[in-house]
């Protein structure tokens, strides 16, 4: 099975959630959250850097855990206004 391409929205949330997900992570190191997460810090990077734009949902839920951010916020970092406007 061949994954489709993603779409430029998606690229686009995948580059805010890493943007997001540095920011959260502050001045710990990669590779300490990283281990924490039980992820690679070459994951973390690709996340944080946005040339993995969507991320494993276990994934995130385990920086999110780790960085103390709930997974709420990250979800509305993802969407859109638009999506916002659709679950409203």
């Amino acid at each position: 099975m061949v994954r489709p391409p993603l779409t430029p929205e998606q690229l686009a949330a995948g580059k805010r959630l890493g943007a997001y997900l540095r920011q959260a992570r502050g001045e710990r190191k990669p590779t300490e959250v990283a281990h924490a997460a039980a992820i690679s810090p070459e994951t973390l990077r690709k996340i944080e850097t946005g040339r993995m734009a969507t991320p494993a949902f276990t994934t995130i839920a385990a920086l999110a855990q780790v960085l103390d951010v709930p997974l709420d916020q990250l979800a509305h970092v993802c969407l859109t206004p638009m999506d916002l406007s659709k679950t409203a």
